[in-house]
């Protein structure tokens, strides 16, 4: 690993460090701290993913013609300024306005800083680098999580703005960081940067939308997302705090084992995944969530005793967490690959935009999960085998090298230049 990418997976882990102070307070600061109650805490969720799905449209562009690092610069003060003014406000207004810059300047920098992945790596090494990536991310947002909660007092509000002040500091960190970067020019990466970043400007959203290939894949991530992340912190607790009788202890418990299964298991369920065909990669994830839901079922039968119920709870997230491990080094790479030459900023920030809808619908499954909570483990046990079938169908429209790239560079290296030539030749139409 160069040193642009070493300075890149840093500047990550310490922005995740800074989010887990203050994500899982966000609510008990609004709601309780500011005491403007659970209402006003809802807005505040609501402008953060609003700004999100304002400033992602535009993003891609943006950087395909300036390149990904002013762009994470920027996106980094913008939530700098967000997060220290959200930690100073005491009304709804400047609360709302607060979460609206700090929303946008997370989503923002998530493609920025995929694409500085995708332009340090070479197809062969960007499986290993995204999940580098997600286990750094995790590793940071646990560790936040765990000092912050030791940090936060809900009868000092000085607490809470010092949580804030530190999520700040750590974006301007990120921001100090990327400008150290030096992008590599070497041979090696030469294919995963555009030569003219004006073409971007020739292709946007239309030529997206034309690629049948990113199409399926966008409504692939958008149900993966809707059926993982969009339920964990809605849809799912209310289940298992209605319907499975989980107490609030438990429901922590059941997020960090979701996170402990991600940090033990990467970099094992890498070894397993990255020569394998992304698309049955994909497929597996929906099957092995299909049981994580099918347990997470029996936790809310009510027949067992409630430390029967919590263990199945916990383990739902666990196996949630192992299928998070294997996207990680499948999703990112994938959009990558797909992306024609001067669009990756493009092609990640609708993917990005792709996840931002899937949470901001996540909670409509909590009138669902509480009031018809078999109903909707059912549904989501269908859903879940809905993403192992779309995974299977979008493997029918990949090329060889798109599916599994490590095959296809052994192909390359024992073959020769004619073999590449063929590879290339093998590429799906775009249309």
């Amino acid at each position: 690993m160069g040193a642009a990418m070493q300075r890149i997976q840093a500047g990550n882990a310490l922005t995740a460090f800074g989010i887990g102070f203050t994500v899982p307070f966000l609510y008990i600061y609004v709601a309780q701290v500011r005491d403007l109650g659970s209402m006003a805490a809802t807005s505040a969720f609501v402008a953060f993913a609003l700004g999100a799905l304002v400033a992602l449209p535009f993003t891609g562009r943006v950087i395909d013609r300036r390149g990904p690092v002013p762009v994470v610069m920027g996106a980094a003060v913008a939530a700098s300024v967000g997060a220290l003014a959200l930690g100073l406000s005491t009304g709804i207004v400047p609360i709302l306005l607060s979460a609206l810059a700090l929303g946008a300047g997370q989503a923002v920098m998530q493609p920025a800083l995929a694409t500085m992945i995708v332009w340090c790596s070479t197809p062969s090494t960007r499986t290993r680098a995204f999940a580098l990536q997600f286990f750094m991310q995790n590793l940071g947002l646990g560790i936040g999580g765990l000092i912050g909660g030791q940090i936060v007092d809900e009868n000092r509000p000085g607490s809470f703005t010092l949580l804030f002040g530190i999520e700040a500091v750590m974006f301007l960190v990120l921001a100090g960081v990327i400008a150290t970067v030096r992008l590599p020019q070497g041979q090696g990466f030469k294919d995963a940067r555009p030569k003219d970043t004006t073409q971007a400007a020739g292709g946007g959203w239309k030529r997206l939308l034309r690629h049948k290939a990113m199409v399926q894949l966008c409504v692939l991530g958008f149900v993966v997302f809707f059926a993982c992340y969009g339920q964990f912190e809605s849809g799912l607790a209310a289940f298992g705090t209605e319907a499975a009788g989980i107490s609030p202890s438990t429901l922590g418990f059941a997020l960090a084992a979701n996170t402990g299964a991600i940090v033990i298991a990467q970099f094992v369920v890498l070894r397993l995944v990255e020569k394998r065909r992304r698309s049955r990669v994909i497929a597996l994830v929906g099957l092995i969530w299909t049981g994580a839901w099918i347990i997470a079922g029996f936790s809310g039968l009510g027949h067992g005793s409630a430390l029967m119920a919590a263990a199945a709870f916990i383990t739902t997230y666990a196996l949630f967490g192992i299928g998070e491990a294997m996207l990680s080094p499948t999703l990112a790479p994938l959009v990558a690959d797909l992306a024609p030459e001067g669009s990756v900023g493009q092609y990640n920030s609708a993917f990005a935009l792709v996840k931002q809808m899937a949470l901001a619908l996540g909670p409509l499954g909590v009138p669902l999960g509480a009031g018809v909570p078999m109903l909707y483990i059912g549904v989501f046990v269908l859903v879940s085998l809905g993403i192992a079938g779309l995974a299977l169908r979008l493997g029918r429209r990949l090329s060889p090298a798109q599916d599994n790239p490590w095959l296809a560079s052994r192909i390359v290296a024992q073959g020769g230049p004619g073999v590449a030539v063929k590879a290339v030749a093998a590429e799906p139409v775009h249309a």
